[in-house]
């Protein structure tokens, strides 16, 4: 299922979920179990926004999901600033089914990956948690070659381009979530850099947008003043 398929169909429960999706019932099992231990560690961390814990399938859930129909036959994840692990958990999760699927999580606040771990052991997800900044993880892991690169409300688009810039080579799509400010986040953007673009609608915000960025590359230092001017 792609970002545009079900727009306007909210995924308020666990059973609209799957309806929504198409998931099984072994997949709905997993992310019930998700949902309780991130109830129960909200408690004492701060995974996400207390205020949308009572929206927590459509708000989280759906809205991480929806990537996963974005690219159906991606084999290597990366998702950047993971937090609670929306999206790249999610996804991992949608994609446990796939023996070659492989999610890599980065995230430097060591109470959400301890979280993040725990989640990983009691539902065995094809996760690895890199537990750092992302700029220390992009120099340890120069040799990464991954397939998708993700993040959601983790920076602004010209801030977050820097931060992925050395894993988004040619054959690497970066999928970000983002939200009623797109157009001028591009916009800004497009002073310092140069990428292909795609817009999608958001399955659970009207306002929101899935950015696809492809063939990134630095404006040279003149343009990029021209840019400006």
């Amino acid at each position: 299922m792609t970002a545009g398929d079900k727009r306007g169909a909210p995924a308020s429960s666990a059973g609209s979920f799957a309806e929504t999706f198409k998931v099984s019932h072994e997949t709905i099992h997993s992310l019930q179990r998700y949902v309780e231990l991130l109830e129960h560690w909200q408690k004492t961390t701060n995974l996400v926004a207390p205020s949308t814990l009572p929206e927590v399938w459509n708000r989280h859930i759906a809205d991480s999901a929806q990537l996963a129909g974005l690219a159906p036959n991606a084999r290597l994840w990366l998702d950047l600033g993971s937090g609670g692990g929306f999206p790249g958990l999610v996804v991992a999760i949608l994609k446990s089914g796939d023996p070659a699927f492989r999610m890599h999580l980065v995230e430097s606040n060591q109470k959400k990956c301890a979280f993040l771990s725990e989640v990983v052991r009691a539902l065995k997800a094809p996760v690895d948690i890199h537990a750092m900044r992302i700029e220390q993880f992009a120099e340890k892991a120069q040799s990464l070659r991954p397939d998708v690169v993700s993040a959601r409300a983790l920076a602004p688009l010209t801030r977050l381009l820097e931060l992925a810039e050395p894993f988004l080579r040619e054959e690497t799509r970066g999928i970000f979530l983002k939200g009623r400010d797109t157009a001028t986040e591009i916009a800004t953007a497009e002073a310092r850099w140069q990428f292909d673009c795609v817009c999608h609608p958001s399955l659970t915000a009207d306002d929101a947008r899935i950015v696809e960025i492809q063939n990134l590359r630095r404006r040279h230092p003149l343009a990029e003043m021209r840019c400006g001017s």
